[in-house]
């Protein structure tokens, strides 16, 4: 039985203005550009104010056509639902994402470069094979990673090929092929199973009489484990060698590529853009010793456009005929059209004030390191320290710093880069977490690599300059620098 009942319900509903404030807020200089030609390009009622014009101010745009008569259209029509009947993409691709979703640059372009794969393949096939052994060869070149390495175990290569390609076969003759065939092509080290068979058949294909290079492959062979460890005592009591003789020997190893499909991959380049800074930041001298920092918006974020006057004078003139029904249709797409345009104004002012609200806040906050740009005058700084400056919400503060940059007086600086947690030091005072890791990377890159420094040790050093951090802690910020323990950075 149908029956009928009332239900009262609460939502909540992003307005099409935030909708378009949170994706343009995120957007650095370039990708900034980029949408605000695509809207000037979809909606003509949006365009760049001449400069020479007083109207041009676009504060107070998009209301003055709300007074030339519209309301004399007479329509039950919703406005509520015909803003969403044809409408620029930005009210709509936003709102099927959230803004802290990971974006992903479209920067990649494919090019015609041969792959590794390719070069093996014509190498392959010049060989004098069987043509079930070239199958096999190819298949196996096939499973090979971007570096060169098989990492795939050969067994299951045999099962790969018994269901996939209707070949029986075994895995001796697998690594028979592999042996014999493919880790024979160029580049050398092709096909290895792991570091050191890459070494090895890189320092084998060496034609030479040195001294070191013998002693390079016997160590490769022999002695691999005692060489990623960095035991060169042990390795100098094993062959009795003086230090200068394994010195050399380990410069030939060096000369030797762990990654040897690197070259080759060139199915996907990565384009680097030019980075152009979102703010200038000016430092101005206001009296002798005294110094203001100005922080300014780069000028590509601050375009001047307005409403169309002449969409303006059609709806106008639209508005005020009833009697024909394509003008009535005409003068709702027109009106849609410079409502999205004032819409996306306003929402390019909402960006502007929250783009230079927080970089205000961040340089009131970092003062002292952009006057001087050394990395020790940071002081420790979150999202929350600028949200609560600026009134503004964290997750507001994360999108503006988001792939963001300042032209600074000591150069370009990534906004991410200024923000960090804080250490209290022995004189009770609150210190970077980045300055302590400047003092620990100083500490290491001045160390005698024939005996450098345990994390025990560097507790030590930071110790003495006011820093009291625990050992674990010195490893994880070791870690965070890409700075290997000590046995790892013993040198001859």
């Amino acid at each position: 039985m149908l029956k009928q009942n009332l239900q009262l319900k609460l939502g909540q509903k992003l307005a099409p203005q935030q909708i378009q404030l949170m994706k343009l807020i995120q957007l650095h200089t370039l990708e900034f550009e980029e949408e605000l030609e695509r809207e000037l390009e979809e909606n003509p009622a949006l365009e760049r104010a001449e400069e020479n014009k007083e109207e041009d101010n676009y504060e107070d745009l998009g209301t003055d056509y709300e007074e030339e008569g519209t309301d004399t259209i007479d329509t039950d029509f919703d406005v509520e639902e015909y803003l969403f009947d044809d409408e620029p993409s930005y009210k709509t691709a936003s709102s099927n994402f959230s803004a802290d979703d990971e974006e992903f640059d479209n920067e990649s372009l494919l090019t015609e470069g041969q792959t590794l794969y390719d070069y093996l393949i014509e190498q392959i096939r010049l060989i004098n094979i069987d043509s079930e052994d070239l199958k096999i060869a190819e298949y196996v070149i096939g499973n090979l990673d971007t570096d060169g390495y098989l990492r795939r175990d050969l067994k299951a290569i045999v099962d790969d090929l018994a269901f996939s390609q209707g070949i029986y076969t075994d895995r001796d003759k697998v690594a028979d092929i592999l042996e014999n065939y493919i880790q024979k092509l160029d580049p050398p080290g092709v096909g290895a199973r792991n570091l050191q068979e890459c070494l090895l058949l890189q320092i084998e294909k060496k034609v030479s009489a040195s001294k070191s290079v013998s002693l390079a492959a016997s160590i490769l062979r022999n002695q691999f484990d005692a060489l990623t460890n960095k035991h060169y005592n042990k390795i100098m009591q094993k062959y009795d060698l003086e230090e200068e003789d394994l010195r050399e020997a380990l410069d030939e190893i060096a000369r030797l590529s762990p990654k040897v499909g690197g070259n080759f991959d060139t199915q996907t380049i990565t384009i680097n853009q030019e980075i152009i800074p979102d703010f200038v930041i000016q430092v101005k001298e206001i009296s002798k010793g005294n110094y203001e920092v100005i922080p300014l918006l780069n000028s590509k974020n601050a375009p001047t456009l307005r409403v169309s006057d002449e969409y303006k004078e059609i709806l106008s003139t639209y508005s005020h005929d009833k009697t024909s029904s394509e003008h009535k249709q005409a003068a709702l797409f027109i009106k849609q059209k410079l409502d999205a345009a004032k819409w996306y104004i306003d929402a390019i002012n909402q960006r502007q004030n929250t783009l230079l609200q927080t970089i205000t806040a961040i340089v009131k906050l970092q003062k002292e390191y952009f006057l001087t740009g050394d990395d020790k005058s940071l002081r420790p700084m979150i999202l929350k320290d600028v949200a609560d400056i600026t009134g503004f919400d964290i997750s507001t503060i994360s999108r503006v710093v988001k792939s963001k940059y300042a032209d600074t007086p000591n150069g370009i600086v990534y906004l991410k880069d200024l923000f960090s947690d804080s250490l209290t030091n022995d004189d009770g005072e609150e210190v970077s977490t980045k300055e302590i890791k400047m003092h620990l990377q100083e500490a290491i890159e001045r160390e005698n690599k024939r005996k450098p420094f345990t994390d025990d040790a560097l507790v030590g050093i930071l110790k003495e300059k006011g820093y009291n951090i625990a050992r674990r802690t010195i490893a994880k910020y070791r870690e965070q620098l890409n700075i290997p323990v000590a046995r790892l950075r013993k040198e001859l």
